[in-house]
């Protein structure tokens, strides 16, 4: 199955921290990939910006590589790289100075979308916004993307929007969550407004519970000293499993429309109840005699920062009365997967009788890795012996279902690039809602720093704490298995 690709309209791209990891392993090779679909026009530009000395020439041969080591294996023809590379050029600048604005101000065309993406440390939005504007780059085709973190409490993303929105209005502002372009996570909306089958199900009557998973099997790596400043519940629960949790419980937009969509999912930012304290879960992995536990890797033996975050989370409103959301998200566990998981209610009565078993139905989503979707339904287990019920699974994986194509659809930074330069905000993040978010997040945080909490230890390998199993087992549930 071939995707059908719409060309954007000429565009400059201006990718501030053009030589960091981000511009290397993603945006880099996902704007060649939309090159080589056809999806670029030949007068786009890309310009590289950022402190490190270098020419033109040089960071051509930065592109290549990066191209050649993070491109995916599609199949690329003669001269596509050749051509990709006339289109890119570099910038050396200084965010917090003067220093090649003048010559990044001649080589931005006028009449054109402008997109400037902010790959830095978010310490230099601000920076980098005022020198825009400065220098007359903030006009009305130009768009601003920055990425997560959106500030560290409510306090500093209030301060982070208003030092934003003084130079640039809100719709020209994107606060890109790569988790948003995955194409399942799309997919989502598609499956509950698209299909009459879901809808009139998707409700506290007929869903027991809703999980969502996002585990991964490594560490915090390189980023110890920002993670231990961070943590999951401000890394993970915040943004990516925020924005989860919106598009599973939203209600149904008047139109597919930026504003629509996002109008709903700070309905239910807004409607989120305080989170108890004894539905909270904090773990850090632990050390082993072949490997480094948490605070070794970010070299703090007194951290009691969480690498591990489980919640129990109810939605005040009429959809939702009632039905639990539990979040869960963790480093070093059992396999790297995330999920949304929706578990629908018992049958209200079963002619088949006790010996027939307990049998629900099960939607799980999932998001990584092998994109895709399964629906477990009941069905007559096969032979002689009377009615025997089993689960079974209706499976949908995209690489089997849409094609060879399937794989290289779900790419999440290409797609959203492509919808900056289209202007299409939907799956970008509004000020209010980030706002709103950490408005719901910081009393959690201020709580277990008031009660001295210390996060639980876990074996690294496994699920997570004891305590977030019991979290599930006390209300007669349990976490769906981490399977690779």
């Amino acid at each position: 199955m071939v995707s059908r690709v719409i060309p954007v309209d000429p565009f400059d791209l201006v990718i501030f921290g053009g030589t960091g990891d981000l511009a290397r392993r993603k945006i880099i090779p996902g704007l060649f990939r939309r090159f080589c679909s056809g999806q670029m026009p030949p007068e786009a530009q890309i310009i590289g910006a950022a402190r490190s000395e270098m020419t033109d020439a040089e960071f051509r041969i930065f592109t290549a590589e990066a191209i050649a080591e993070f491109g995916g294996s599609a199949v690329v023809e003669d001269g596509m790289l050749d051509a990709f590379l006339d289109r890119v050029g570099y910038v050396v600048i200084d965010a917090k100075g003067e220093g090649g604005w003048k010559e990044l101000s001649a080589r931005v065309r006028d009449n054109l979308v402008h997109a400037f993406y902010f790959s830095v440390a978010p310490s230099l939005f601000g920076d980098l916004a005022e020198r825009l504007h400065e220098h007359g780059l903030a006009g009305d085709e130009a768009r601003i993307v920055v990425e997560k973190p959106f500030g560290k409490d409510l306090e500093s993303a209030r301060a982070l929007n208003a030092v934003l929105e003084k130079h640039f209005d809100e719709h020209q502002i994107y606060r890109i969550d790569h988790y948003l372009g995955k194409e399942t996570v799309q997919n989502l909306m598609a499956v509950r407004f698209g299909n009459v089958l879901f809808e009139p199900l998707w409700n506290a009557q007929y869903v027991d519970h809703i999980q969502i998973t996002v585990a991964e099997t490594v560490g915090v790596g390189g980023r110890g000293s920002y993670y231990d400043q961070s943590g999951a519940m401000r890394d993970m629960v915040q943004n990516h499993l925020m924005q989860l949790l919106c598009l599973i419980a939203m209600e149904p937009p008047a139109k597919f429309e930026p504003d629509a969509v996002r109008d709903e999912k700070l309905k239910v930012i807004r409607a989120l109840e305080p989170v108890e304290p004894h539905h909270i879960v904090r773990g850090q992995y632990a050390a082993t005699d072949t490997a480094s536990g948490y605070r070794q890797d970010v070299e703090n033996l007194r951290s009691f920062t969480e690498s591990f975050m489980a919640l129990k989370v109810h939605i005040s409103n009429w959809r939702w009365a009632g039905t639990p959301f539990y979040l869960r998200t963790g480093k070093k566990l059992k396999a790297r997967t995330s999920e949304i998981v929706v578990v629908f209610k018992d049958a209200p009565h079963s002619i088949f009788g006790v010996d027939a078993g307990r049998h629900r139905n099960v939607l799980a989503i999932r998001l990584q890795p092998n994109e895709g979707m399964t629906l477990d339904v009941t069905i007559k287990e096969p032979g002689p012996g009377g009615m025997r019920l089993v689960d079974v699974p209706l499976d949908m994986s995209f690489a089997e279902a849409l094609g060879p194509d399937a794989e290289q659809a779900t790419e999440a930074y290409e797609r959203l690039i492509m919808d900056v330069i289209r202007g299409n905000q939907t799956l970008f993040m509004r000020g209010d809602e980030v706002e709103a978010a950490w408005a719901w997040t910081d009393p959690i945080i201020e709580g277990w720093i008031r009660r001295s909490d210390v996060p639980k230890t876990y074996d690294p390998g496994g699920a997570g704490p004891e305590d977030a199993l019991v979290l599930m087992h006390r209300d007669g549930r349990r976490w769906r298995e981490l399977k690779a």
